[in-house]
């Protein structure tokens, strides 16, 4: 955290909340506090274009969708998203379908994070006319342990040194971000790295199912996930820092075939490659998520690998609670959302974790190379058909924990 620059500046502003960001935590809170009448500041270091294109997560859980419905900012997503209700393991060969809502009477939304953070800006900023400063640059901040904390940045047009002071700054803006710069040292960071990478791919190619596909082979787990009539999200495991560019055309394709393969199915539809890039399989988990007056939400909080596909899920439950507790702490001076929001976020962030554990082990298990981890490996799979209560408990963790907010 930097020294206060001077608060008598020109360049000066207030603004009772900061939030620094414009992702899906960012933009939720920001439209909470809108919504409340709480006048706030998004600064972003992209521009709108960017943020609106940034390929990301696209599964959102039901609990999520009722949230955002709740406050107004669910209404193209309903109208445009894709439910799903079913998934399919494929293994030994063949395809093992997994209807989960027959289980739990609940289901998935599919929306691409960038449709969904374009629903959000668009409503924050044209609709309910929050201010949002894009391509702002180093982001600082000040004071955070007083009730004067303040954010300077540059501003991208002029090059001049700006200050906002606030009451409470919302960290939304990842692991990059000037939000984790700024932690003091209490602040415990737990890491874990499952040491092996994804393949991300988007295909120019209709899904080849009407589900998700899980394929657990023996050469490294193989995804499947629809996205529109036309385009398909792929994972392949790879190793970790694996370059993009060594995965040809044909490559991709042989080795999708082979580790989605079921003999009960027909092969994979193909199409031109629109996306390449190696994830590196890790997460991590800031503790508390609170000191002083800066308060994170999302990525600058918590990373969990796209194995269960909860990133955005956990980004939106912070934000809910985060955007809920400001409002009642700024409009009525109620702090106890903002007192328990540290406590309540993280019993749901490790639950989430030790769960993408739990499943990485599914995914993963079968190319280790060990023979009693495929054993085992295989053992957990038949298990969920073959036992109603395995696959209802199950069905639960991987729906996600249904909240009301």
């Amino acid at each position: 955290m930097s020294p206060s620059p001077h608060t008598d500046s020109p360049s000066a502003d207030r603004f009772p909340v900061v939030v620094l960001g414009a992702g899906p935590a960012g933009l939720t809170v920001g439209n909470v506090l809108r919504a409340a009448g709480v006048d706030c500041l998004v600064l972003e270091t992209e521009t709108r274009a960017f943020i609106e294109q940034r390929p990301r997560a696209g599964v959102i859980e039901e609990w999520a969708v009722r949230g955002l419905e709740q406050r107004g900012l669910a209404g193209d997503l309903l109208r445009r998203a894709e439910r799903q209700t079913e998934f399919e393991f494929r293994f030994d060969g063949r395809g093992h379908r997994f209807p989960y809502q027959e289980l739990t009477g609940r289901h998935h939304w599919v929306y691409p994070q960038p449709l969904l953070v374009t629903d959000l800006v668009r409503e924050y900023a044209d609709v309910r006319g929050g201010e949002i400063r894009f391509g702002v640059r180093d982001v600082r901040l000040h004071d955070l342990d007083s009730d004067r904390p303040s954010v300077s940045y540059t501003d991208p047009d002029s090059g001049e040194r700006r200050q906002v002071t606030c009451d409470f700054v919302a960290g939304c803006d990842g692991a990059r971000g000037a939000s984790r710069a700024a932690l003091p040292a209490r602040a415990r960071t737990s890491r874990y790295d499952y040491g092996i990478g994804w393949l991300a791919l988007l295909a120019e190619a209709p899904p080849s199912a009407d589900r998700v596909l899980f394929g657990i082979h023996a050469d490294g787990f193989a995804g499947h996930m629809p996205r529109s009539a036309e385009v398909t999200r792929y994972y392949l495991q790879c190793p970790p820092g694996d370059d993009p560019d060594t995965w040809s055309h044909a490559r991709v394709w042989d080795e999708l075939q082979r580790r989605l393969h079921a003999a009960d199915r027909p092969p994979l539809a193909e199409g031109r490659l629109l996306e390449k890039r190696v994830l590196d399989m890790h997460n991590y988990v800031v503790e508390p998520m609170v000191f002083g007056r800066l308060l994170l939400a999302g990525d600058a909080a918590h990373l969990v690998a796209p194995i269960a596909a909860k990133g955005m899920n956990l980004a939106l439950h912070d934000a809910f609670l985060l955007g809920d507790g400001l409002v009642a702490q700024l409009t009525k001076g109620d702090s106890a959302g903002l007192d328990g929001y540290s406590e309540t976020c993280l019993r749901r962030v490790w639950d989430y974790h030790e769960f993408s554990e739990w499943l990485s082990g599914i995914y993963h298990g079968a190319s280790s190379g060990d023979p009693y981890r495929t054993g085992t490996t295989l053992a957990r799979l038949r298990r969920l058909f073959t036992s109603p209560a395995a696959a209802a408990a199950f069905a639960e963790r991987y729906l996600g924990t249904a909240t009301a907010f």
